[in-house]
């Protein structure tokens, strides 16, 4: 170590020596500061550090290794073929894909700086690419035909991982909503696709604005030929009625429970366990009704889960429109009503038309005349109990397959599970983040693209996770891995950069297992 003494101080090096043409010679030097500066320094490195950051890093590591271990990002370069970009399509796709399934609807840019991304992303990209103009100008020549290439080159990626799947026709109509701002008029949006059976993984599928839209089957039968295999047709109460169940398609779908009064009457033990390990407090009872006039196999299911959130939800409906109803009452009973006795009916029929407490709940309206109307209710206690038995948990199925009970369910559960990962990606709407970003029809697709991509490479992992023996829905599986943070600890320099340490966060035994089931230990500090 040397000083040099400059203006009265003495400024230190650490200098490594060595001959230089048989002289010696100073080789290089690391300067270290004044004096104050190592005390400084050294009290640091023994004390605490003099700042932090903390790095989102255990879901951004999982789904960038899903990305890569499906080979995201040569699956659509590949099919772009070679462009001369810093930053190419794939990646900006790879980086939107992962930016939409770990933190959607925040800026990409910011992002980019609050996660640990940038550390193991390669080839290293700099801030100033990762940006929303930046994807959206990489983007903007895309043609409708080339985003379902990439769809489908990295849905042949996904196949080549999973056993010969069975595929589902799954319509999801209120995929998303679009809109130029908070305040400005939506637009909603529907999404039609082909997905796998176990794990709901979507292959293939298209987005559609929902006023004018084509009929299901139609859309079903366009999805159908982009991907090899058939296709069975997935379908929601009251869409039977607009298919033709005859004419040669598979199919799963509901019924409306009301239509089948004789099922529902039923006794529980008619029912038999669907399985404990996939199905916990499900029963179902395996058998056979008219259907559009033809005898059909039927299966009735009840979930335990689902019997307590709609008991749940009842309760609540009921009690608001007693409360209601109970200051209705009072109103019409301090003799002050002006309103005509029809004003008044309406107003009853308002607060009782919802589902199932109009079962339950009667109403009586005496007088003719506004000051004289007097308003009486009650409730049907033994209708509220065969509610409770009859219709609580209970779906209605009907299928031409011959699979087991389970095979039947998971297939019609295959939309739920679409439908809570496109509302996790999507919110409430998607709002344009600027006044100049309009949703016209290529940002729709490029966007409705982005969510599919990241709902496929997301359920691959729960199906992973699944298999591991870890029962987590995508949002559960998520949330877990978001818990492993990196935190960054900054300490003094000592007249160069300064020194950091990084550290991951402490782990339980379900995240080690996700740790080590996604390989993280590759993207550790």
């Amino acid at each position: 170590m040397i000083g040099k003494r400059v203006g009265g101080k003495t400024y230190y090096y650490l200098a490594h020596t060595g001959r230089v043409n048989g002289a010696p010679r100073i080789t290089s030097q690391r300067y270290l500061g004044t004096a104050e500066d190592i005390a400084a320094a050294l009290d640091g490195a023994a004390g605490s550090p003099d700042g932090t950051r903390h790095l989102a890093f255990g879901d951004v590591a999982a789904v960038w290794s899903t990305l890569e271990r499906l080979q995201v990002r040569s699956a659509i370069d590949d099919v772009l073929g070679s462009r001369k970009a810093k930053v190419s399509i794939g990646t900006y796709f790879a980086l939107a894909v992962l930016h939409r399934a770990t933190a959607p609807g925040t800026d990409l840019a910011q992002w980019w700086a609050d996660s640990a991304a940038s550390r193991f992303v390669r080839p290293r990209i700099g801030a100033a690419a990762v940006q929303d103009d930046e994807f959206w100008r990489a983007t903007r020549r895309l043609t409708r035909a080339q985003l379902e290439r990439i769809e489908e080159a990295v849905s042949a990626r996904v196949r080549e991982h999973l056993p010969e799947p069975i595929l589902l026709a799954v319509d999801v109509p209120n995929f998303a909503t679009y809109a130029e701002s908070e305040t400005a008029a939506a637009s909603p949006a529907g999404l039609s696709t082909v997905v796998t059976r176990d794990g709901a993984i979507p292959l293939a599928s298209s987005v559609y604005r929902r006023e004018g839209a084509v009929p299901f089957g139609v859309s079903a039968d366009r999805l159908a030929s982009r991907v090899a295999g058939p296709v069975t047709l997935v379908f929601e109460t009251g869409q039977h009625a607009q298919l033709d169940l005859d004419d040669g398609r598979h199919f799963v779908g509901a019924l409306p429970l009301g239509d089948y009064p004789e099922l529902l009457a039923r006794p529980a033990s008619a029912r038999r366990s669907v399985g404990p390990d996939r199905f916990a407090g499900v029963t179902a009872l395996d058998t056979h009704a008219v259907v559009s006039g033809t005898t059909r196999r039927v299966v009735l299911t009840h979930s335990a889960k689902l019997h307590a959130a709609q008991a749940r939800g009842f309760a609540q409906a009921l009690s608001s429109a007693t409360r209601q109803l109970d200051g209705l009452a009072l109103a019409l009973a301090a003799g002050t009503n002006r309103r005509p006795r029809e004003q008044v009916l309406t107003e009853i029929a308002r607060i009782t038309r919802v589902r199932w407490v109009d079962r339950v709940l009667s109403t009586r309206l005496t007088g003719t005349r506004p000051a004289e109307l007097r308003l009486e209710w009650r409730v049907d206690e033994n209708a509220r109990s065969r509610l409770d038995e009859e219709y609580f948990g209970k779906q209605l199925l009907v299928t031409d397959h011959d699979w087991p009970v389970a095979d039947v369910i998971t297939a019609y559960r295959a939309r739920y599970h679409l439908d809570s990962t496109f509302r996790q990606l999507n919110g409430p709407f998607v709002a344009a983040s600027a006044p100049r970003r309009h949703w016209t029809e290529h940002r729709i697709a490029v966007h409705s693209l982005v969510s599919v991509l990241a709902t496929a490479v997301t359920h691959v992992m729960r199906q992973e996770a699944d298999r591991a023996g870890l029962d987590l829905s995508v949002r559960e599986l998520l949330d877990l891995l978001s818990r492993i943070g990196e935190t960054v600890l900054r300490y003094p320099s000592t007249g160069g950069r300064p020194r950091t340490r990084r550290l991951l966060t402490c782990r339980d035994a379900v995240q080690q297992k996700l740790f080590d089931l996604f390989g993280l230990d590759a993207y550790a500090p």
